[in-house]
């Protein structure tokens, strides 16, 4: 018999702290700090020199030289024009379920009245250009322009952008055909042929022209950069951060399935295949109270990790330290596993899931049933496969319309309004040491705020009191 692919972590009879619990959890180091030595002079050159530094890190690390950094438009047409009409209508229909959900995730401006002329409103306002990145190393993800472009679209954000690495089997560096023609039917414009590190540096920095297809100005800075990438593209989102906004410094993909006895195995021992097959370091994780059911999905693991194309990385990958199967003394310890690990996908396999997803506090996104696999969520279920991995889940979420807006606070008060909590007001800024806060206010309605010996009387005088 094949030995078992899966490490075994036993929660069975261990009554944990919450501390403890978060420690129990398998994780893929992320590992930014080893990187940023070799990021930081990448973010430095182009912002110094732009485009001419672009190019010599395209030749490096990408083997090209693109002689268009900014992809012409007529490329972009071009590349629809020949994509396969199969993958077209699959493209065409993501999007248009992506649009559908994106529309309903709008956010809504109102105002509270507090008092007569006393009114505090909320605007949502699009950030004003945004960089996108997609990548482009183990695999082609044109998901991923649909994922961040659309949201933004219905957002509102006005000027868009996105930066992908050159094909590889593009001798004259453009990006991969059907990334372009996603971009086509998204109708985004503004495409880069450039990857990495030097990607995320060209949308914080902006770059200036060196050649004369690249003009004076090759792209300008964006306001906020979103979209996933290798290690290197997450620590230099992490380390531009301090200026330009960013989503998250994404790591390592992930999974995790809470499954009990009425899970079939072999879809189960699928899914975590699915996810594996993303990357090395991604982690794939199983909660169960049955012990049979584990052995089952290792049995089907051992039998269907050979049989898939990319079955070094996937085996890698599950018997990574980030990765297991995890068996729990009940349904509830599971639930409590799985809420500690947050994981950036969660799929419920149970026989209530509805019940186990109402308990569900920490997860990127819950995938309920065992007809809604993870795959379904990152081409077509409508919802964005743009995560928080790493635990992150536990406070932060996935990307989506919210991502791209800002909430502004409209403070409109009338003399009625204001001349009601003046005096309190005073009282508040001189209790926390700044007076000229409160002479501020006081100055609208008496004579003289800075004579403290008076001021009382000029307070009453002028119905503040």
């Amino acid at each position: 018999m094949s030995e078992n692919i899966m490490r075994i972590i036993d929660l069975r009879g261990r009554k944990l702290s919450r501390a403890e619990l978060l420690a129990a959890m398998p994780r893929a180091a992320m590992g930014t700090s080893e990187a940023t030595d070799l990021v930081r002079p990448i973010l430095e050159d182009v912002k110094e020199r732009g485009a001419a530094a672009l190019r010599d890190f395209e030749e490096k690390f990408d083997h090209v030289r693109p002689e268009h950094l900014r992809v012409p438009e007529e490329e972009i047409e071009a590349a629809l024009d020949t994509l396969d009409p199969e993958v077209r209508a699959a493209i065409e229909e993501s999007v248009r379920r992506a649009r559908a959900v994106a529309q309903n995730q709008v956010p809504k401006d109102f105002h509270t009245d507090l008092a007569p002329g006393a009114r505090v409103a909320e605007r949502w306002i699009p950030i004003q250009r945004v960089g996108l990145y997609v990548p482009g190393g183990k695999a082609v993800y044109p998901s991923s322009v649909i994922m961040n472009a659309v949201p933004a679209q219905a957002a509102g954000v006005e000027s868009l952008a996105i930066a992908t690495p050159p094909a590889r089997d593009n001798d004259k560096g453009l990006p991969n055909k059907t990334i372009l023609a996603t971009c086509a039917i998204l109708g985004v414009k503004e495409v880069y042929a450039v990857g990495g590190a030097q990607a995320i540096a060209m949308f914080a920095y902006g770059a200036k022209g060196s050649e004369p297809q690249d003009g004076e100005v090759l792209c300008d800075p964006v306001d906020k950069i979103t979209g996933p990438g290798n290690i290197f593209v997450a620590t230099a989102k992490s380390l531009v951060s301090a200026f330009v906004g960013i989503d998250a410094v994404a790591g390592p993909t992930e999974i995790g399935i809470i499954a009990d006895k009425t899970a079939n195995p072999s879809l189960v021992a699928a899914d975590l295949i699915g996810q594996a097959e993303h990357d090395e370091l991604a982690g794939s994780v199983l909660f169960t109270d049955d012990p049979e059911l584990a052995d089952k999905v290792q049995e089907n693991l051992n039998y269907r990790v050979p049989k898939t194309e990319h079955a070094e990385r996937v085996h890698t990958s599950l018997s990574g330290t980030q990765s297991a199967i995890v068996l729990t003394d009940g349904l509830d310890q599971s639930i409590d596993a799985a809420n500690a690990y947050a994981a950036e996908h969660l799929e419920i396999q149970t026989a209530d899931a509805d019940a186990v997803v109402k308990r569900i506090k920490n997860a990127g996104a819950i995938f309920r049933g065992p007809y809604s696999p993870v795959p379904l969520g990152d081409y077509m279920s409508g919802s964005n496969h743009v995560l928080p991995t790493g635990g992150t889940a536990r406070f932060a979420a996935g990307l989506g319309v919210h991502t791209f807006m800002k909430p502004v606070e409209v403070i409109e008060y009338d003399e009625e309004g204001l001349k009601a909590l003046a005096a309190r007001i005073n009282a508040f800024a001189v209790s926390e040491d700044l007076p000229a806060h409160g002479e501020c206010v006081l100055s609208r309605f008496v004579k003289d705020p800075y004579d403290k010996a008076t001021l009382r009387e000029q307070e009453k005088e002028a119905g503040l009191r």
